[in-house]
């Protein structure tokens, strides 16, 4: 994934993207940082960890910018968001979610709130890419009923 990356990187500096350019010039320095940081090889699991961290920090940036009625800097993060997205796996769709979140609860059989953090171990070891908020959504509604 980093070769990759560093791929797309020559490709956006060639074509004279700047745009992509300086989005994956910023990406490959927070990978790198985060290798430095967690002493780690860089991976593909480090990678998406960067990677979903990057997203978040935009998104959360743009929702911030839209408040402040900045609509040109949050569509230039909205665009920043689609760059990077691009190398994120597909992220799991609702019915996967329900399909293992099934499974999970067949096996792990909670009773109460108390047992949501097992559920939640089970699942995220089940995907590479999920949005964590909505599976705890999902199992908040399914322990209160």
């Amino acid at each position: 994934m980093f070769e990759k990356i560093n791929n797309d990187l020559k490709d956006a500096l060639k074509s004279g993207d700047k745009f992509k350019l300086s989005v994956l010039r910023m990406l490959k320095s927070a990978i790198q940082l985060e290798s430095i940081n967690s002493k780690k090889e860089t991976s593909d699991e480090l990678i998406i960890s960067v990677l979903k961290k990057q997203v978040k920090q935009r998104h959360d940036s743009m929702t911030e910018y839209q408040n402040l009625g900045k609509v040109e800097v949050a569509n230039d993060l909205a665009k920043e968001i689609e760059i990077l997205n691009n190398y994120l796996p597909k992220e799991a769709t609702d019915e996967e979610i329900d399909e293992v979140l099934n499974d999970a609860f067949n096996e792990i059989n909670p009773t109460s709130m108390k047992d949501m953090g097992s559920i939640m171990k089970y699942v995220s070891s089940k995907f590479s890419n999920v949005d964590m908020t909505k599976v705890s959504n999902k199992v908040k509604e399914r322990l209160t009923k």
